[in-house]
């Protein structure tokens, strides 16, 4: 798989190849569905939390005597039939959302993911980014001298401080390492960048036999 090589300046250097191991998988929606769901999943936090009648304050006596009073018996403020008593089956924040998929799959959602940005001609690369100090205005015109028409996922090698910081107050950019390529952001981004280094960076971390 070939993809159009651009320089800084927006201009088409040449090709470069991508690897078939990563970029030419045959596209399974069903995995990719699970993986994504697994991505967003991993990532909730409970955050509603109601009290049950264990949680609630007070409680310890009898609200009124038994025999009487031509009300109901009751023995705790506390029931949940009660007014500020517990609450039945309400949201608690001890829940677990945590989905488990194993690595092979999660990696060849991944590359699924990858070659069909491939396929549709969603993917560039870029030989590289120079400036003397991170400024947001350069590379956003140099981002505009690329064939990108809505918004764009940007993989680097390495922390890149220049890049990293010039391209975060944008609306329509991301900068992500690598290694940390996922699922959410390949369907987040319509178009991904990847420096020309970082592709080694790709067949270092997935296709290493040792990772």
């Amino acid at each position: 798989m070939k993809v159009d090589l651009y320089t800084q300046k927006g201009e088409k250097s040449g090709q470069v190849d991508l690897p078939k191991e990563i970029f030419e998988i045959p596209f399974n929606k069903d995995l990719v569905h699970q993986a994504l769901l697994r991505q967003l999943s991993n990532r909730r936090v409970a955050i509603a939390h109601t009290k049950t009648r264990a949680d609630v304050r007070g409680g310890g006596r009898k609200p009124f005597k038994q025999k009487g009073t031509g009300n109901a018996r009751q023995g705790t403020i506390r029931a949940p039939h009660m007014r500020g008593g517990g609450i039945v089956f309400g949201p608690n924040k001890n829940r677990n959302f945590v989905k488990d998929m194993p690595k092979k799959q999660r990696r060849k959602a991944l590359f699924c993911a990858l070659s069909e940005k491939a396929r549709d001609n969603e993917i560039i690369a870029l030989e590289g980014y120079v400036a003397e100090k991170a400024q947001t205005k350069p590379f956003a015109e140099m981002l505009k001298k690329l064939p990108i028409e809505r918004n764009v996922l940007i993989v680097i090698s390495e922390k890149d401080q220049i890049v990293q910081k010039s391209s975060h107050n944008l609306p329509n950019a991301k900068t992500i390492l690598a290694n940390y390529l996922n699922i959410h952001d390949l369907q987040k981004y319509r178009k991904v960048v990847i420096f020309k280094n970082a592709i080694d960076k790709l067949k270092e971390t997935f296709l290493s036999t040792s990772k």
